[in-house]
């Protein structure tokens, strides 16, 4: 039960697949690539891109991707790749590989995150102890828990971004039935994403009688940045309280009182624009275990490499993750 080095570590989502190295088992992880994933058709033509200007070839590779994993392939749900790991094992000639869900391979890189990548939403989590819950929104929505027996890990993978979602408030309601259904459905993931803050704006706007234009999610976080009371600004404080509700959601369920932790890309876009109180606030509210969701921490990774070095992690010390590596190793 080893990784051979030197180690490929690569996160593959909707949009981006991000590629870090670690070259012996002491070696710091270095960032190697960041390329479109709709550049290439798969796994295998994304890492001989992201390889070729290295002095040296990967003998092994982690990947982690956006979608359910069973045992050695993964779907992605905002792609079209399938990613077969013996197949791409075989084509670049690699010694061992693993596969993970992009937010399995999130939940594995809490024990290593650095307090300089993250920021603290209210009041500093303390030491953490027990379950820990890690989610965010990008192209889609990741869930993902770490189960701590000692100082070994177990990580639990999720398709919670795929359940239902509804109003809590009558602000909500209001809006709610002008949001754009997805596959017939609004989930967490419908509205929680990048997607999803259009989703979110057009809804609002419709619902106010405004005039609705297009607009992308990168404009609403620059019109929110330019001005703090117009629309988009206030879409993105609706964005961050139903991230806020759902987190809680998602804290009680697990009972994580090792904190929750806040990922993917679009957060950090506008980390300036969360507000701490409405956040707690929305957070919190879960009678009748309010008290549990006020001790439960809550932060926000904004070094997107994070995963990486999670997973290079992994291939240091395999012993110290429970993973069923018998079924899910390539070779």
């Amino acid at each position: 039960m080893s990784f051979p080095f030197p180690t490929l570590v690569c996160d593959v989502g909707g949009t981006n697949a991000r590629f870090g190295l670690r070259e012996t088992i002491a070696a710091p992880t270095v960032h190697v690539a960041s390329l479109k994933t709709h550049d290439f058709p798969g796994l295998a033509e994304t890492i001989e891109a992201a390889v070729s200007g290295l002095r040296t070839r990967p003998r092994s590779v982690i990947a982690c991707g956006a979608g359910p994993v069973i045992e050695r392939r993964l779907k992605l749900t905002n792609a079209p790749w399938v990613i077969d790991g013996p197949q791409v094992a075989a084509r670049l000639g690699i010694e061992q590989g693993l596969l993970l869900n992009d937010f399995e391979a999130q939940a594995l890189s809490l024990p290593n995150i650095p307090e300089a990548w993250v920021r603290h939403i209210g009041e500093p989590m303390s030491s953490p102890g027990g379950t820990r819950v890690i989610l965010g929104p990008g192209t889609g929505l990741g869930v993902g828990a770490l189960l701590d027996t000692g100082g070994h890990y177990i990580p639990v993978s999720s398709e919670a971004c795929h359940i239902d979602f509804g109003p809590a408030n009558d602000e909500e309601a209001a809006f709610w039935p002008h949001l754009e259904r997805v596959y017939g459905r609004v989930t967490t993931e419908s509205v929680m994403s990048g997607p999803g803050l259009m989703r979110l704006h057009k809804a609002r706007l419709a619902a106010a009688g405004h005039p609705i234009d297009a607009v992308d999610a990168g404009a609403i976080v620059d019109g929110a940045h330019a001005n703090g009371d117009g629309e988009e600004a206030r879409t993105v404080a609706a964005f961050c309280r139903l991230i806020g509700r759902f987190a809680g959601d998602m804290a009680i369920t697990f009972f994580a009182t090792g904190g929750v932790t806040l990922a993917g890309g679009v957060l950090p876009r506008f980390v300036d624009l969360i507000d701490p109180v409405a956040f707690r606030a929305a957070f919190e509210d879960k009678a009748p275990v309010a008290a549990l969701a006020r001790s439960i921490g809550t932060r926000l990774v904004v070094e997107q490499d994070a995963v990486l070095v999670g997973m290079a992690a992994v291939a240091a010390d395999p012993g110290r993750y429970f993973i069923d590596y018998k079924r899910r190793f390539w070779c």
